[in-house]
């Protein structure tokens, strides 16, 4: 277990907004915070170090120890109407099992101070079973009928609590074929009367107190029915009272079940499972569940589903409206052990405290959150007891939930998550990765801290704007800034954020585009479910897993998911490059090409000599690696984009990027595939009068820290920079 860990309510804001610090310590004495400004966050001892400024702030001070607990796990609840009596009932769902190797499994289960009632799948019941629990004892029924993961059945369960008598009967569904059926007696004799706080739980039993036995898989159409004869043909029109009959097909961009039942027993989802999934009657004939709701209605829900810790606020923070923008944490300090709450503050909207911007990829960070790994193990943990690295790891600490890049236990991709929870990895000293002789083996937040303390050594003054406040405030939130910075990798947008990037550029700002395999991923997040992000892997692109076919459309807003260059927005046509290749954790460098001695760009190679740029970093060991962009006309860079410098020399490791394959000889640009693998350094001119600096590389920023950020990378973005604040590059408007 953490010793002591939190999380704020949102990852940024601005002066005059309140954050709420939700804290777990388990401690008996009360805990120390402090207000830290990140500098960097490297822990090589090798870099700049870990630095950190304290400052002053109303919320600097000691505060009680309290446990707060979370268990993960997606399923939904609903009221029941107080007073029913269940002398006879039938409950019945269609489902489709994602795991057949859990113990215990509940479909739905009903809960009340004097009746428990569920239907669960279970590896010892050999299959779906029932169970009754009443004043007059418990009792169960069991069908011999082994499950299979991945397919449908339609399930159902009868009681008559008045004779004891119950049944059980399912079926497959689709085309599977076969079923079966079993009779058998339970306590009765007293009639069920439903109380004050009866609930139904669908995908998670032990209603009325913590969720437990969560469900993998699908679950479609649960439906209660009062009286009735027995269990019968699944699937049959019900003879008896409709109790509730929840369709998922409905809201299906929301957090809420509707019932279509007389009574309206309307429910919430709890810890967000994945909607907009095909259901039972899927068929192929729409791919886009906004198109044909009916074919979606179904939801996928899972044991280590994680939205919203909910969490009670320990303290919280009134932003002065005079405070600097920047990078900052709650710094928590109990009995010896530490964490560290990330947070960013802008600027107020409209009135910048700086010309330059700089943009965290908020959307990325948390797309990445709690990215457990394949190769976490002994070595890496000797590396951060040595370097006095933070020491918790999403490897071995789980129950946040992970990230996108992770799997469900029953083998699917995780496409929802939230920042509602601790990032393990947005802590200053997490180590990513091993990276033998590769520098620090760090990427997002601790590698973005490269090119804070950059600017941090070179005097230059820069405000901070989050993807998230992009989101929400589009371009105006960049428009007042002479020139914006990205961080490493800004590779998730949703439509406003990006839309935010192309009206910036458009409007005639000065864009530095400085990481690689940018603006890649499209995302959606939704006004109406807070905290949480979504991805679907559709089509194509480097992904650790795929959507299924039909399910790449996003549930939270209804837009196809995917790249943006499958949605006709590649990044070339933003950045001038767009990602072309990856590799390990092993740089290179940049060689100055014939075009980047014009005249006319020699502001930004003022003072650099010879030809070799960023053979040397603390990110992969050089300025060009790990994952590569170039330069490509046919999907939209520039006529007039000027490739400065190109990188060489790449380990054999790195391949091409899937989508820009054909076959196992063919590239969509009809090149070799070994010719697409290279970052591009590009400048170009806007017609309104900006202009974009793109690097294509995600360890560019690694290379500035090299010798005191006294070498040829440090001077070239030094020159790009300050040039941009004083207005040079760009062409004049055209009328």
């Amino acid at each position: 277990m953490i010793p002591i860990i939190g999380y704020a309510d949102e990852l940024g804001a601005r002066p005059g907004e309140v954050l709420g610090f939700k804290v777990s310590s388990t401690a008996a004495e009360p805990y120390e915070v402090q207000l830290v400004r990140i500098i960097c966050a490297d822990p090589n001892p090798d870099g700049p170090g870990i630095r950190h400024e304290e400052v002053a702030a109303s919320c600097n001070g000691r505060y009680p120890s309290r446990f707060q607990s979370f268990v993960p796990g997606s399923h939904a609840e609903a009221p029941l109407p107080a007073g029913t009596r269940l002398e006879r009932l039938t409950l019945e769902a269609t489902v489709m099992p994602g795991l057949v190797d859990r113990d215990r499994q509940t479909i739905i289960a009903i809960g009340d101070p004097a009746t428990g009632f569920s239907l669960d799948l279970s590896v010892d019941r050999a299959g779906p079973a029932l169970s009754v629990a009443t004043a007059g004892g418990d009792g169960g029924l069991t069908l011999g009928m082994p499950l299979r993961p991945m397919r449908w059945y339609r399930i159902a369960g009868f009681v008559d609590f008045v004779s004891g008598r119950a049944e059980l009967v399912a079926e497959c569904l689709g085309r599977d074929t076969g079923g079966g059926g079993a009779a058998g007696a339970v306590p009765g004799g007293a009639v069920p009367c439903l109380s004050d706080g009866a609930r139904a739980r669908i995908a998670a039993g032990n209603v009325g107190g913590p969720p437990a036995r969560h469900f993998n898989g699908r679950i479609e159409a649960p439906s209660l029915t009062l009286g009735g004869e027995g269990a019968g043909a699944v699937g049959a029109e019900r003879v008896g009272e409709c109790l509730a009959a929840w369709d998922f097909s409905r809201g299906i961009d929301t957090d809420r079940i509707r019932d279509t039942g007389p009574h309206g027993l309307h429910g919430r989802l709890v810890n967000m499972p994945t909607r907009g999934v095909r259901g039972s009657r899927w068929t192929g004939r729409e791919m886009a569940w906004p198109h044909a709701p009916e074919d979606y209605a179904a939801i996928h829900f899972h044991e280590d589903d994680c939205h919203d810790c909910g969490w009670a606020d320990d303290f919280t923070f009134a932003i002065p409206e005079d405070f600097r923008s920047g990078v900052y944490a709650m710094r928590l300090r109990c009995a010896g052990a530490e964490d560290f709450i990330p947070f960013f503050v802008a600027a107020p909207k409209g009135r910048p405290r700086s010309d330059l911007c700089v943009v965290i990829p908020t959307f990325t960070y948390v797309m990445y959150g709690n990215n457990g790994r394949y190769d976490y193990g002994p070595a890496i943990e000797k590396r951060m007891a040595d370097w006095g690295a933070y020491p918790y790891n999403p490897d071995r600490y789980r129950q946040f939930g992970q990230s996108s890049y992770n799997l469900h236990p029953d083998g699917t991709g995780i496409s929802l998550c939230s920042w509602r929870r601790p990032l393990l990895n947005l802590r200053s000293g997490y180590l990513t990765l091993l990276a033998p002789n590769c520098g620090s083996g760090l990427r997002h937040y601790q590698a973005d801290s490269h090119l804070w303390a950059w600017l941090e050594a070179k005097g230059l003054d820069f405000d901070v704007v989050t993807d998230h406040q992009l989101h929400a405030d589009g371009a105006a939130a960049l428009r007042p800034y002479r020139a914006v910075l990205t961080c490493t990798h800004p590779e998730y947008h949703t439509e406003g954020s990006l839309d935010a990037f192309q009206g910036y550029v458009e409007s005639g700002g000065r864009l530095c585009y400085l990481g690689g395999n940018g603006f890649y991923w499209r995302i959606a997040v939704s006004d109406t479910i807070p905290g949480i992000a979504e991805v679907r892997r559709a089509e194509g692109g480097i992904r650790t897993w795929a959507a299924e076919p039909g399910e790449y459309y996003q549930a939270l807003d209804g837009g196809y998911g995917g790249l943006w260059r499958r949605n006709g927005r590649p990044p070339q046509a933003l950045a001038g490059v767009g990602f072309s290749a990856q590799g390990t954790f092993l740089g290179s460098y940049y060689r100055r090409l014939a075009e980047s001695y014009r005249p006319d760009l020699s502001w930004i190679f003022d003072g650099i000599d010879g030809d070799i740029l960023g053979d040397a970093g603390l990110s992969g060991s050089g300025a060009a690696g790990y994952e590569l962009d170039r330069l490509d006309p046919h999907l939209g860079s520039p006529d007039n984009a000027v490739v400065l410098a190109r990188s060489e020399a790449h380990a054999p490791t790195y391949v091409v990027a899937p989508e820009e394959i054909l076959t196992h000889v063919s590239t969509t640009t009809g090149e070799p595939p070994d010719r697409l693998i290279h970052a591009d350094m590009v400048y170009f001119d806007t017609p309104s009068g900006g202009a974009v600096f793109s690097v294509g590389s995600i360890t560019f920023c690694g290379s500035l820290p090299v010798d005191d950020f006294g070498n040829p990378v440090s001077r070239l973005l030094e020159n790009v920079v300050t040039g941009f604040l004083a207005g040079k590059g760009g062409e004049p408007p055209r009328s």
